[in-house]
């Protein structure tokens, strides 16, 4: 029997019954759980970028570019709120001072740079 392109492409199949499914989920269950921005990332090209999730599911490249995603954007937020955090002052010393302001700028510089995070790099095509 002719192998099909799945096979061909190392795809597997497992047989149910009368009917032969491919296996779209790798055995590698050894991988850590993908972050907030991964699964956001996930839900985005599930429900905006069909073809694309389904090529990288397919492929087996779905997990590596979730995790791609997560990292970078848990890398770019940190960057980004330290950058902002220093242009606007905010640093131990208020922390010290003034507890309170300290939360209200740090969690507004969070927004701000979550925000950004999203547009560039999640929510992206």
């Amino acid at each position: 029997m002719q192998q099909s392109f799945f096979e061909h492409c190392g795809g597997t199949y497992t047989q149910v019954g009368d009917i032969l499914l491919p296996d779209l989920v790798p055995e590698d269950n050894d991988r850590p759980p993908i972050g907030k921005y991964g699964r956001m990332r996930k839900r985005y090209l599930k429900e905006h970028r069909p073809v694309l999730y389904t090529d990288l599911l397919v492929s087996g490249k779905l997990f590596e570019h979730l995790a791609e995603i997560d990292k970078a954007a848990q890398e770019q937020l940190d960057r980004i709120v330290s950058q902002l955090a220093a242009r606007r002052g905010i640093s131990e010393h208020l922390k010290a001072a003034d507890q309170t302001r300290w939360i209200q700028e740090m969690n507004n510089i969070r927004a701000v740079a979550e925000e950004i995070v999203l547009q560039e790099l999640v929510y992206s095509d």
